[in-house]
């Protein structure tokens, strides 16, 4: 079973309002919105590597993006075995 976190505990990992602010170009204000009402996909997109890479891959874009991660980050897709 993978682990919940919520959309305010994804904020504070990635350093609080303020630096989540810096990282998508928004008002600190909005961000603190999303801790209650939740972080738009756009913005989830654009934060979800360094969300892979903060938490130890506890959380993945896998997780974030269950139905969907593979069209928005298709390099992650298995590579073939080209062994022949």
């Amino acid at each position: 079973m993978k682990l919940k976190i919520s959309d305010s505990n994804l904020i504070d990992l990635l350093g609080g309002t303020n630096q989540v602010s810096r990282m998508v170009g928004t008002s600190p204000a909005a961000v603190a919105q999303w801790k209650n009402n939740g972080i738009p996909a756009g913005q989830l997109v654009v934060l979800g590597a360094r969300l892979e890479k903060v938490s130890a891959g506890l959380v993945t874009r896998q997780d974030l993006f269950p139905t969907t991660w593979h069209l928005i980050w298709p390099e992650l897709l298995p590579k073939p075995n080209l062994c022949l």
